[in-house]
């Protein structure tokens, strides 16, 4: 006789399809909340008088995580994935920000690597010919690695 045959079994059922919901918040992949859905429906049927037996619990457990995972989980993802705002096309995509602006979060002075720049919700480094104070827009006239090159806009 095993622990989810008996008097409680419906309470450790309803434990472990806990268990199962709560590690869905720690290993990411959106299947073993599906298995927490299962583990309480047999809970339910548990409750509700419809089996004791343990091997008819295991059946239903396995039947209905694997049913509303089938049914629900391309739905689900929908609901749990991040929104993109702009996609990348191609790497090159990627280093043309010549010409756009940037604001100075922190002051730049020339030939020192002291600077940064708010650039897209972003700081960067930022490098000038010229001496730019915090505050100040500026336009990005290259970028290297994480650097961008800049000159204040008049």
């Amino acid at each position: 006789m095993s622990i989810f045959e008996g008097s409680q079994s419906e309470l450790y059922w309803f434990l472990l399809g806990l268990a199962l919901l709560l590690s869905e918040l720690i290993l990411p992949g959106f299947v073993i909340m599906f298995f927490g859905i299962g583990a309480w429906i047999t809970a339910l049927c548990i409750l509700l008088g419809i089996t004791e037996n343990f091997n008819v619990q295991l059946l239903i457990f396995l039947g209905s995580s694997l049913l509303t995972l089938v049914l629900f989980r391309k739905r689900g993802q929908k609901y749990f994935q991040g929104r993109v705002s702009r996609t990348v096309d191609d790497v090159a995509a990627l280093d043309d920000v010549k010409g756009e602006r940037a604001i100075v979060v922190e002051d730049i002075l020339p030939a020192t690597l002291s600077g940064k720049v708010e650039f897209h919700g972003t700081n960067w480094k930022a490098t000038a010919a010229q001496e730019i104070r915090k505050g100040t827009p500026v336009e990005i006239l290259a970028r290297e690695n994480l650097t961008l090159t800049v000159k204040p806009i008049n």
